[in-house]
């Protein structure tokens, strides 16, 4: 999946806010799943965009568990095996440094996926280098920068609908101020330190609340709950 644009009748569209916001919370929600796991949680260790497929209803689900594992699996593998745990821009830092697997990891993945999702920039742009990365660049805007930084295809969105009568004239903070609570969000689930990252479960309620909140001015109707099922793929690697 592009993370803000699918294809319809061979046409690259843009995804709005109320549908990026969905899939954070499907992707969320699938995460938090694997991570509930029992008798061991699961931990997908390669989250980014393109291993998140939408369906025909636009229910999000993550897809490709070719490097998941069990929780304390590393232990008991290689050093070459275990050293697989994410690709450039999504994997966490710890793992660079040679630390075991966590659910911390797949924290630190979804935050910078969100922080995709709502900026349309790619933790591996060109216009990114060491000093600044992708959540640096969302921080350092954060909380009064932000029409400047999202994608702008959403300011576009809310553009188009501050024109429509339905609309008041305070919709287009009111968006924004919602894209803002969403990349802080995703900055808190990126946080350098595994240990202050929320467990995905809190961000999730994070992301249900903001969407409640904001649900009636995101499109004009409720957003749809999207209830992410666990694809079969979750199963196969638990019997495995």
């Amino acid at each position: 999946m592009a993370a803000q644009h699918i294809m319809e009748d061979g046409e690259q569209k843009s995804l709005d806010l109320a549908a990026r916001l969905s899939i954070g919370i499907d992707v969320a929600s699938a995460i938090d799943y694997l991570h509930q796991y029992k008798p061991t949680p699961i931990i997908h260790c390669d989250l980014k965009p393109s291993n998140v497929l939408l369906d025909s209803d636009m229910v999000a689900h993550v897809g490709d568990f070719g490097l998941a594992r069990f929780l304390h699996q590393d232990k008991d593998k290689s050093s070459g095996w275990a050293s697989m745990r994410g690709s450039i821009g999504y994997v966490a830092p710890e793992y660079g440094l040679g630390n075991e697997v966590s659910t911390h990891g797949d924290v630190y993945s979804y935050g910078i996926l969100l922080l995709e999702i709502f900026t349309g920039k790619s933790p591996t742009d060109s216009e990114f280098g060491e000093a600044i990365g992708l959540r640096k660049y969302v921080q350092m805007a954060l909380p009064d920068r932000v029409s400047t930084i999202m994608d702008q295809q959403l300011l576009s969105e809310t553009e188009n609908n501050e024109s429509n009568m339905s609309y008041s004239g305070s919709t287009s903070d009111l968006r924004i101020s919602c894209i803002a609570s969403v990349l802080q969000v995703g900055i808190c689930c990126s946080d350098e330190t595994p240990t202050d990252r929320p467990p995905i479960g809190d961000a999730l309620k994070e992301l249900q609340a903001i969407r409640d909140k904001f649900d009636k001015h995101l499109s004009g109707s409720p957003l749809k709950d999207h209830c992410c099922q666990a694809i079969d793929t979750i199963e196969g690697f638990s019997g495995a």
